[in-house]
């Protein structure tokens, strides 16, 4: 038997990296194997103890990124300043722990749009705020709004955000807010997308938008500047931990296809919302659009 790796997690049953691991296996003509694998918070140092030589490589959705951080002692400075760890790698002295969600939403941005991003905002106040907004940050923005409903929840997030080294300016508004912007982040769920909000962001200059099921978002069909996917991120972070398990360069439009048909969309994907777009991580909330999915 190959090379095993798996996306760990709780819930893991909805995740695509199964999809878009494999597509790459297939296109290398690799004999690996990769699959979901449900890890509840708490179990992570057992699950690691279990596995044989034969692993190689493991994805890590909520609730295992900080438990990850705290376990493994060989981490990435970009997991550290992420605050969790989506990917561990065996190594020949134990497990070595990555991030690879903020490079990998840095990658999908830089696929699509190439103007200066000065001012940055992100819709929600969870995980995937803090890993977005970096993001945002190594994109070049120096000043990050922070929309939410909870200012408390959202305090971790710009912590976060503010860690970076070049030290950005990070507020906390409130969600009904419309900074001036270049790039606006979308981490909450559809059912959040109410349309005063969706009217009030339909001009900005480059939407990511994280969700990816239901595809298209109310922001996603509302916008008329260039759109970022969820699946662009999901492939991106997935091409990066791809590279990490196996050393070799990914097939990132063989694992862009599969996750394109996985949701049922059509081969050749928009660069801009003006022709029909999808997230990462279900309605899959942004917590559930959790980026290692």
């Amino acid at each position: 038997m190959g090379m095993r790796c798996a996306v760990l997690g709780d819930p893991v049953e909805h995740s695509l990296s199964p999809v878009l691991h494999r597509a790459g296996y297939d296109a290398l003509g690799l004999d690996w194997h990769y699959e979901p694998r449900q890890v509840r918070s708490g179990h992570l140092p057992q699950f690691l103890a279990s596995l044989g030589e034969s692993w190689r490589g493991l994805s890590l959705t909520m609730p295992l990124k900080r438990e990850a951080l705290a376990l493994v002692e060989d981490c990435s400075l970009r997991a550290r300043l992420a605050g969790g760890v989506n990917t561990l790698v065996r190594t020949t002295y134990g497990w070595a722990g990555d991030n690879t969600d903020y490079p990998g939403a840095v990658a999908a941005v830089r696929e699509r749009y190439d103007a200066p991003i000065r001012r940055g905002a992100v819709l929600g106040a969870g995980a995937t705020a803090g890993s977005t907004g970096l993001a945002l940050v190594e994109l070049g923005a120096r000043s990050i709004s922070l929309l939410a409903r909870d200012a408390v929840r959202a305090e971790e997030s710009r912590a976060v955000i503010a860690a970076h080294p070049s030290r950005p300016e990070v507020r906390i508004e409130p969600l009904e807010a419309r900074p001036d912007v270049d790039a606006l982040v979308s981490t909450i769920p559809v059912a959040a997308q109410v349309a005063p909000l969706v009217a009030a962001w339909r001009d900005v200059p480059l939407l990511f938008e994280v969700v990816y099921d239901p595809w298209l978002s109310p922001l996603m069909a509302a916008a008329t500047g260039t759109v970022v996917s969820g699946l662009d991120l999901l492939v991106h972070q997935a091409v990066l931990q791809f590279e990490l398990f196996t050393s070799s360069p990914a097939p990132l439009a063989a694992m862009r296809a599969a996750g394109e048909a996985a949701l049922g969309l059509a081969p050749a994907h928009p660069a801009s919302a003006t022709e029909p777009l999808a997230d990462e991580g279900p309605d899959h909330t942004a917590e559930r659009a959790d980026l290692t999915v």
